[in-house]
């Protein structure tokens, strides 16, 4: 993907999660409105219809009341309470029914078949025990009970609400029921119409979001013009400074090269070409001259060394960073002459190995810098960290520079750049304070790299 359709991605993708926060708020909100309107709608209706089962049995209590509470408790006098119930009735579906104390259906003008049955362990597609139920309410005083019962009119079983009282002194419980589903039709209704206003209002807000992501879309592309260009020169400015960071390293090895281990080897060769000459002519001096060109071969081999370490110091691998620069203080000393002091507070852990290096390139340069440009007299170096950070500061007594004016210069405080940059590249932090009395460089990576 192109930088500028990242950037354009980058902008609009706090804006999607925005509209989708949104979103689930306002379908959360509306389904949570839908279900407390849907429950009170229920609990109305529910009401409504208690209230209408009561006035159908009290109803049915004051039309048998005579015969009843005559004292008569014959058969005769039951079967016509009985034959009294069974001509009630209310719309298709609505009928009394009569149990005795052992679940013993006495009445029921819808289901004829089941008068005499004993339906005590009955239960209703739900596992209800129906009647044990409808005892308990009964009995109780509630009196409302909701289960699953066969629909006369349909003959599938439909949600019930029946509502029952006790003839005690016959042992009898009389009850009539309401089918429920114009209730399940109104809450159906009820979340249809909030799942249409959420589809309509999820419409809305989708609409909105796409203007607003086009307009932000179109916006970022022309806004990222400039700043993809700015980009692309900073790009090529860092691949030309890469370029040329390899090119002078080059320069150097091959300079170190030629003027140094060249001209060593040459020497050598003539030297082992005249001790050749003199042992074969026979002169006492060719042994001279041969330890001659041997030491001269032991200085070759060193300067090999030096340049290799100057490369990739072998101790960051064999025993790490605080070695490494102990031996770097330690030849630094020698070649420029400065009073050294190096305090180690690392102890054995160290950092990665990039990090590693990074540090003991930073000191290198540091050192550099030093050795040619402060007039320092001594330098003091430290090194200390823990498990997430590596602190190295390096601070002489020279005279010191603008920091400021050095960056103004062209080509100027190279050295400076190389270490801000390595620094920068691990995340780390850049510290830089010079005073005509002396200069201190502070700088933290991370013990790992990320």
């Amino acid at each position: 993907m192109q930088l500028k359709y990242k950037i354009a991605a980058l902008s609009i993708l706090p804006l999607l999660l925005a509209v989708a926060v949104v979103c689930a708020l306002v379908l959360f909100q509306n389904q949570r409105l839908g279900e407390q309107q849907a429950r009170l709608i229920e609990r109305s209706i529910l009401a409504s219809k208690q209230a209408e089962l009561k006035n159908y049995v009290e109803m049915a209590l004051s039309t048998i009341a005579p015969l009843y509470d005559s004292g008569l408790d014959d058969e005769e006098t039951r079967g016509k309470v009985l034959a009294t119930l069974g001509r009630f009735s209310f719309g298709s579906d609505g009928y009394f029914f009569v149990y005795d104390r052992s679940g013993r259906n006495l009445m029921h003008p819808r289901q004829r078949e089941l008068v005499g049955k004993d339906l005590w362990n009955m239960t209703d597609p739900n596992g209800l025990p129906v009647i044990q139920a409808l005892m308990r309410s009964a009995e109780s005083g509630r009196g409302f009970q909701r289960y699953a019962w066969q629909k006369p009119s349909t003959g599938q079983f439909a949600e019930k609400l029946a509502y029952v009282v006790m003839l005690d002194r016959w042992g009898w419980m009389l009850g009539t029921g309401i089918y429920l589903e114009d209730v399940d039709e109104a809450i159906l209704q009820v979340r249809e119409e909030v799942a249409s206003g959420i589809h309509t209002t999820m419409l809305a807000i989708a609409g909105v979001a796409l203007v607003a992501v086009l307009l932000v879309f179109a916006s970022g592309l022309t806004l990222n013009v400039s700043e993809r260009r700015l980009a692309d020169r900073k790009l090529q400015l860092l691949t030309q400074r890469i370029v040329s960071l390899q090119e002078e390293e080059r320069s150097r090895v091959s300079r170190e090269l030629h003027d140094g281990i060249s001209q060593l080897l040459v020497s050598i060769k003539f030297q082992f070409e005249l001790a050749s000459h003199e042992l074969v002519t026979g002169n006492p001096k060719a042994q001279q001259t041969l330890d001659q060109g041997t030491e001269r071969l032991a200085g070759a081999i060193g300067e090999v060394r030096r340049i290799s370490h100057d490369l990739h110091p072998s101790l960051l691998d064999t025993l790490g960073l605080p070695a490494a620069i102990g031996q770097l203080v330690a030849e630094f000393e020698q070649r420029s002459g400065l009073k050294m002091l190096y305090t180690n507070g690392l102890g054995d852990q160290g950092p990665d190995d990039d990090v590693a290096v990074a540090l003991f390139r930073v000191l290198q340069e540091a050192l550099t810098n030093i050795e040619r440009h402060a007039r320092a007299h001594s330098v003091y170096i430290s090194l200390d960290g823990d498990d997430r950070s590596v602190r190295l500061r390096v601070a002489d007594d020279g005279v010191g520079f603008n920091p400021r004016r050095l960056d103004a210069l062209k080509g100027g405080g190279i050295g400076l750049r190389n270490i801000r940059e390595r620094v920068e590249h691990f995340g780390g932090r850049f510290n830089l304070a010079s005073a005509p009395d002396g200069t201190e460089l502070d700088v933290t990576l991370p013990t790992r790299a990320g």
